[in-house]
Parts: C-alpha cells; structure tokens; sequence
C-alpha cells in the first residue's frame, strides 16, 4: 500500500515558527510531526509515500532523507511555490500512487489513531476518519450514518481528522465538479478535495469511522505546545 502526505501548506498560522521550518517538520516530543506519521506507515506495512511540498520545500529531503530509516521510499513532490490545494495536490500525486487504494494524512495533524484500523479496500471512494469537533471547530464537518456511510448534511456532525483511504476512482469527473474555481484551469489545477467528497458521498461513495481517542489539528503555536507538553509529560 502507497501514502500520500499533504505537506506542502504555508504555515502561516504558525508564524514565526514556520518563518525557517516548515510546519510538518516542526518538534513534537521530540520528533518532527511528520515522522509520528511515517513511523506508523512503516509499521503498517506501507513501502512507498509520497510528500507533496511547496513552503521550504528543500527541507524535507534534507531533514527526512530518502526514507530508508524508517524501511520506507519518500519520494518528494514540488507542487511550486503556490500549494495546489488538497485536491489538486492529490490529483497532481496520482501518477504516483498507482491504482489501487493509498491513504492519505495532512502534514500538520497528530492522532493515536492505529492505522490499522483503516481499511485497504474501502466499498467506494472514500473512507473517511473523523473526531469529535475540537473547542476551535464546533461546527463539524460531516455526518456518520448508522450504517458507516458519511453524509454531507445533517446534524450531529464530526470532524475530519485528516486521515483517509482514497480510490483514484474519486477524481474520474472532476472537472466537472469543481466547475469554474479559482485555478482549476491552471497546469496542474488548484482546487479543494472538499467538493469531490461531497459530490461522492451524495452517490453513497464515501464510508467512514469515529476516531475516539486523541486527535489534534497543530494549526497554532498554542496547540503545538499543548500537544508538545501532553507527549512529553507521558514520557517523562
């Protein structure tokens, strides 16, 4: 099984932190966050992952080399100096990722979740994994059905963690659901996963299960340092 890792944001909610660093590569107990990342896909079995870059791009072979420490294949994607968004990174990915079904994680995220627990072979698109809504996302993002289907609407929602297993079969009509956006005419396209996942999961395409252990979104200076201190405590 393949891996994409999106980390090619700009990391401007974490300046100055990320001013020489790029926010996957930021220490978290220790360790960039990123690595918590690809120790568990090694653990996992996964042989081949993919980082798309853009902010500082040049430090992620620099800090994480080829991969082979973790008995893992890095192979790092330049999407240039303006991201191209989660859709468009993933789609830009593909040709690298193959056919069969590959997970993908943001760059700027840290779980206990057990990756194993992620299917291989999920019945549609997408299988999708999500948490209770953080303090700074009451809103949620979508619903979890009864039945392991992921809505787009209705109420009691979950958050996304940023964590999935995705089908290439997602992007077969994107074009036309992402219509006229900003930069989806541009070579490669820019656009959000965020419309492709909604129109699947109006086709009953995307499953997906609740997390309930620890999920956090290192979108601040102050999460990093919460999530920081909590990891360091439990060691100490």
């Amino acid at each position: 099984m393949k891996a994409l890792i999106f980390a090619a944001g700009l990391g401007e909610r974490m300046r100055p932190l990320t001013d020489t660093t790029p926010k996957p590569l930021l220490d978290v107990a220790g360790k960039p966050l990123i690595v918590w990342h690809l120790e568990k896909l090694a653990a996992l079995g996964v042989t081949d992952v993919v980082v798309n870059t853009s902010w500082l791009a040049r430090r992620f072979p620099a800090d994480l080399g080829d991969g082979a420490r973790w008995g893992l294949n890095l192979q790092f994607l330049h999407e240039g100096e303006t991201p191209l968004e989660t859709g468009g990174g993933m789609w830009n990915a593909l040709s690298r990722l193959g056919n069969a079904p590959f997970i993908a994680i943001n760059g700027d995220v840290w779980s206990d979740l057990d990756f194993a627990t992620l299917p291989t072979a999920p019945p549609g698109d997408a299988h999708l994994v999500l948490v209770d809504n953080p303090d700074h996302h009451p809103q949620g993002d979508f619903v979890l059905a009864d039945d392991g289907t992921v809505l787009a609407d209705g109420p009691e929602r979950l958050t996304f963690a940023g964590i999935g297993v995705y089908r290439a079969s997602l992007f077969d009509d994107w074009p036309r659901v992402i219509g006229g956006a900003p930069g989806a005419d541009a070579a490669p396209p820019r656009f959000r996963l965020a419309p492709l996942l909604r129109a699947a999961m109006r086709e009953g395409q995307v499953t997906g299960h609740h997390h309930r252990g620890r999920w956090t979104d290192v979108g601040t200076p102050e999460r990093l340092a919460e999530i920081d201190h909590a990891l360091r405590a439990e060691t100490a």
